[in-house]
Order: structure tokens, then sequence, then C-alpha cells
């Protein structure tokens, strides 16, 4: 059953032989929206209605998840970028802000250092990014057991086919510091959408790309990005260290944690995240963040 919000819309839009499913709602200058694994469109509805007092919202499904086409390649996040950025030009966006979760931050910054003519705005949401000068110790982090066996070709499809609501259910639930967050209902939406014919393929391919995807980071870095970034990490993940991070890439940072929370930012702190990136795109002070970790450019 397709998930709705009042306001918004469906569309299938199609760039490079690709149909990527949008979702669009609202009036002001656009904001695209990026989610991460193991999630669809869905994990923004919280924050959705929020930023479309200001803003046209656009909420993807990258290629390989939700109702988005699951081609054999592209998992990259350079190519998932030029998916987002394809679509954002055949709405007739040609430009916008992007703001993405997880893996969806990882393609977030790509199109950001991709199509510096394009993208107004980044923020970026608790995520580690390849081309960190720290990726080698977190992939090592057991908190991040999941790169290796994502990574792994095959198998984990095998293990995981039949078991999908488990999978996505423990991962959602380890990464959470407020467990009251998902509904039932909400990880059954997950887990469906995961079991699609294709699409536990295709969430596991992004974390294949990451070879590829460090070795393109490490070029971005070399002309670091001018925009405004907003980075934003769980107080309980990477509030710490997300702006320091941010910086290796980008000249004009600022950001830090949100208290209260760990991974999942839109679901479990939704006003505080919405906020947080309206006033950004407005250019106001971020004086909300927790005192104990902000961090500034």
């Amino acid at each position: 059953m397709e998930q709705t919000l009042d306001g918004f819309r469906h569309a299938m839009v199609r760039v490079h032989d690709v149909a990527i499913h949008a979702v669009i709602g609202g009036e002001g200058s656009p904001l695209v929206l990026l989610h991460g694994f193991p999630q669809t469109w869905w994990e923004w509805r919280k924050m959705m209605p929020l930023l479309a007092r200001h803003h046209t919202v656009v909420a993807l499904d990258l290629r390989g998840a939700g109702h988005s086409d699951t081609p054999q390649g592209g998992y990259d996040k350079a190519s998932l970028a030029a998916d987002v950025h394809g679509v954002m030009e055949s709405l007739g966006f040609p430009r916008y802000a992007v703001c993405g979760h997880d893996i969806g931050a990882m393609v977030a910054l790509a199109l950001a250092c991709i199509h510096r003519e394009a993208v107004t705005h980044l923020t970026f949401l608790d995520c580690s990014m390849p081309g960190w000068s720290q990726w080698e110790a977190n992939f090592a982090d057991p908190r991040n057991w999941h790169f290796a066996f994502h990574m792994k070709r095959d198998l984990p499809e095998r293990l995981i086919f039949g078991r999908e609501y488990d999978y996505v259910s423990t991962f959602i639930a380890d990464r959470a510091y407020d467990h009251g967050a998902h509904a039932s209902e909400d990880v059954e939406v997950f887990a469906r959408a995961f079991a699609q014919p294709g699409n536990t393929r295709g969430g596991l391919e992004w974390y294949r790309a990451f070879p590829t995807d460090r070795a393109d980071a490490l070029e971005w870095k070399r002309t670091p990005l001018t925009i405004p970034v907003l980075a934003l990490g769980g107080e309980h993940r990477y509030g710490s260290v997300i702006v320091s991070m941010l910086q290796e890439f980008a000249t004009n940072v600022t950001g830090g944690s949100i208290p209260g929370c760990a991974h999942w930012l839109p679901e479990a702190r939704p006003v505080e995240t919405a906020d947080a990136v309206l006033g950004f795109l407005a250019g106001r002070d971020r004086s909300f963040l927790h005192s104990a970790t902000r961090e500034t450019a």
C-alpha cells in the first residue's frame, strides 16, 4: 500500500533510463531530501510538512530503494547524485538545496561537489564519509560491522531473504537512542520496501561502491566546497565529530549535535532537525545546538 502525506503528490521521473520515485509538495525555494539505509522517502514523513511551509520539498527514493528502479549498476554516490540532479532538472529546478541522511548524506555531498552550479546549500545528517581522514578507523569501529557484511558479494542477500523485517527492525533499534521514535508500522513500511524484488541487492550495492566513493571523495577534497554547509549528528553518534569531518570537504561549515538522539535525526528529533534546516536555509544562527558539542567553522 502506497504511503501518502496530505499536500504531497507522487511522481515517477525517468532520468538516465532509470525511473526515480519522487514525492513533492510545498511552496518556495526547492529542497531535495535523500534518505539512508535501510529506508525510503518515508523516513522524512515527520519533517516534510514542517519544511513544506517554506520550501518546495522533493523527497526521493534513491536508485535501488522504494519505488525507484533497481538496475544492475550505478550505485556509486556520483551516479546516485546524477540521478538526483536529473530529477531536479526535470522538475524545473536548476538550482536547489539538498539535505541527506546516512547514505543519502554521502549522495548529498557528492551532488554538491559535482554539481556546484546547482546546489545552493548542503545539509549533512549523521553519517561518515568515504574520503574522511578517519574513514579507515571508522570502518573498523564495531558499531559499523555492517559495512563489511554489506560489501560481501551475494551472501547477505541469501541470509536476509525472508527475514527482512527481522533485519530492518534490528538495524533500526541498534542505532536508536529514543526507541519510541519508530512505530512498528513504520518499520514494516521499510521492511516491505527492502523486500521488494531487487531492493535488497540495491541497498547493499550502495556499500559495495565504497571503494569507488572513497577515490572520488579524495579528489573532491582537492577543491573544497564554498557553499554553506550544515553538519548535524546525533549527540550519541556522530555529533561530536561531524563538523570537523565536513570541514575536510568545505570551508563554510556550521553545525554540531542534536541532543537526546543517536542516528535517526529525522524521526527521533524531527522538529529540532527541521528547525535547524529551516534556520540554516534562512541564514539564521543555529544557537539551538547542544552547547557541549556545538562546533563552528
